[in-house]
């Protein structure tokens, strides 16, 4: 079930939400300073691309520096990608079968405002498999 809701995903929505997020981490790859931005920016476009079987969590590691990498990111592009998210998400839950694309994208507004200090993990039974391999 997670393929088919990932490849309908992928076709009605991923696809130019993993764009939007590259763009962006083009961007703060451009700009020096901003690689760290980048590069989580690209974690986020994977993430965007196939997110169910896939969950967030914080970072337990992630310190001063991460919170203040988050509110420099929410200012400059977090707030238009999460706009994003929102705006997909309520398109899709206009119809009973989009409502759990919806839910899904608005699962990925946390991570697209503040995504500094968080990794994407399987979640469930997938998770259990790689942790004991």
């Amino acid at each position: 079930m997670k393929t088919i809701l990932n490849i309908i995903w992928l076709v009605l929505s991923g696809l130019w939400m993993a764009i939007g997020y590259a763009i962006a981490g083009v961007i703060c790859c451009v700009l020096i300073i901003t690689i760290p931005f980048g590069i989580a920016s690209f974690r986020m476009a994977n993430y965007a691309l196939w997110p169910f079987g896939r969950t967030i969590e914080r970072k337990q590691s992630a310190g001063t520096m991460s919170l203040i990498g988050n509110i420099i990111w929410l200012v400059v592009a977090g707030i238009w990608l999460a706009l994003g998210h929102i705006a997909t998400g309520i398109a899709m839950c206009l119809t009973i079968i989009g409502i759990p694309l919806g839910i899904a994208s608005f699962k990925m507004v946390p991570i697209s405002l503040m995504p500094l200090g968080a990794q994407i993990v399987p979640t469930g039974s997938d998770r259990e498999v790689i942790v004991h391999s």
